[in-house]
C-alpha cells in the first residue's frame, strides 16, 4: 500500500471541509481543518492537506515532472488554507527535493515538479541514519544488496561508461595519498559506478548511506596494522571491479565487488555474519 506525503508527515489522509472565523473575531491563525465527521484538526496540521493534494494529482497524472504548480493564492482557496500553510507544504517538498522554486515572472518562476528527485531521497536517507545509527551489519548487508545491482546491470549496459571511474583510479595510485584520502577516493569511485549504473534510486540510496559507510571504513583503517599493503590490495581489487565491467561480465563484476567489501570488513575485524 502506497504511503502518502501526509503520512510520512503522520498524518491520516481525509476529505476536508473549512469553517470560516466568526466575522466578529477576525484572525490571523490558520483556518480549522475539519473531518466531515465534525472532529477538528489543529489549525497546525493544515499543510498537510497541501501535501495530499498535490500527492494526489501526481498519482492521478494531473500533475507532471516539469509542471508548475498553482500559485499560493489559488492553492489557498482551492483547499481552503491559509496561505502560510501553503508555504509551510512547499518548503516541505522543497526539502524533500519533489519542487524547486523560483522568484519572479518568468518560466523559471514559482514552484515547479523535478523530474528525478535524487537529492531529497538522500537527503532523507542521511537524516534517517544520522538519527537512529543503523547498526553496521545492516548498512553492510544493504551495501552489499545495492552495489551488487549496480555494478551488475553497469556491465551488462553495452552504453556503459566508467570514464569517472578510471579518473578516480587513476587519482588513487598516488602513492602519497593519507588513508583518509585513499578512502575518500574509494567513497568516490563507489559513488561513480552507482550513478553509472543509471539506476537513480541506487545512486540515491548509495549516496544518502555515504556517512555510515564512510564511517566505518575509515574506523575500520584504524584497525588495520599494514595499511600500505592494504591500500595496494584494494587498487588491484577495485581494478578487476571495473574491468569486468569495462569487459562485459556482469556475474563476475557483482562477485568481486561483493568480495570487495566483505573482505575489507574481514581484514578491519568489524565483520560479523556477513552473507558469504
Amino acid at each position: 500500500m502506497p504511503v502518502s506525503l501526509g503520512a510520512l508527515h503522520g498524518q491520516t489522509t481525509c476529505t476536508t471541509v473549512v469553517r470560516p472565523h466568526a466575522a466578529s473575531a477576525p484572525s490571523f491563525e490558520e483556518d480549522a481543518v475539519t473531518t466531515d465527521v465534525d472532529v477538528a484538526v489543529p489549525p497546525a496540521r493544515a499543510w498537510r492537506v497541501v501535501l495530499e493534494k498535490i500527492e494526489s494529482d501526481l498519482l492521478e497524472g494531473r500533475l507532471a515532472p516539469g509542471d508548475r504548480l498553482a500559485s499560493e493564492r489559488d492553492l489557498s482557496l482551492q483547499l481552503g488554507v491559509g496561505r502560510s500553510s501553503v508555504r509551510e507544504a512547499l518548503r516541505v517538498l522543497e526539502v524533500m527535493g519533489l519542487i524547486r522554486t523560483g522568484t519572479g515572472s518568468g518560466p523559471t518562476s514559482g514552484a515547479i515538479i523535478i523530474a528525478t528527485p535524487t537529492g531529497g531521497m538522500s537527503a532523507l536517507l542521511r537524516l534517517q541514519v544520522a538519527a537512529h545509527g543503523f547498526p553496521l551489519d545492516d548498512v553492510v548487508r544493504t551495501r552489499l544488496v545495492l552495489e551488487s545491482a549496480a555494478i551488475e546491470t553497469l556491465a551488462a549496459d553495452p552504453a556503459r561508461s566508467t570514464a569517472a571511474a578510471h579518473r578516480v583510479l587513476d587519482a588513487m595510485d598516488d602513492a602519497t595519498l593519507t588513508s583518509a584520502e585513499f578512502l575518500a577516493l574509494d567513497a568516490q569511485l563507489h559513488r561513480a559506478l552507482a550513478e553509472a549504473s543509471g539506476n537513480v534510486v541506487i545512486a540515491s540510496m548509495m549516496a544518502g548511506l555515504g556517512t555510515a559507510i564512510e564511517s566505518y571504513v575509515q574506523a575500520g583503517a584504524e584497525r588495520i596494522d599494514d595499511w600500505d599493503a592494504t591500500a595496494r590490495r584494494l587498487r588491484r581489487e577495485h581494478r578487476a571491479i571495473v574491468a569486468a565491467v569495462d569487459d562485459g561480465r556482469p556475474e563476475a563484476a557483482r562477485d568481486l565487488v561483493r568480495d570487495h567489501i566483505i573482505d575489507y570488513y574481514a581484514a578491519a575485524g568489524l565483520a560479523r555474519e556477513l552473507p558469504a
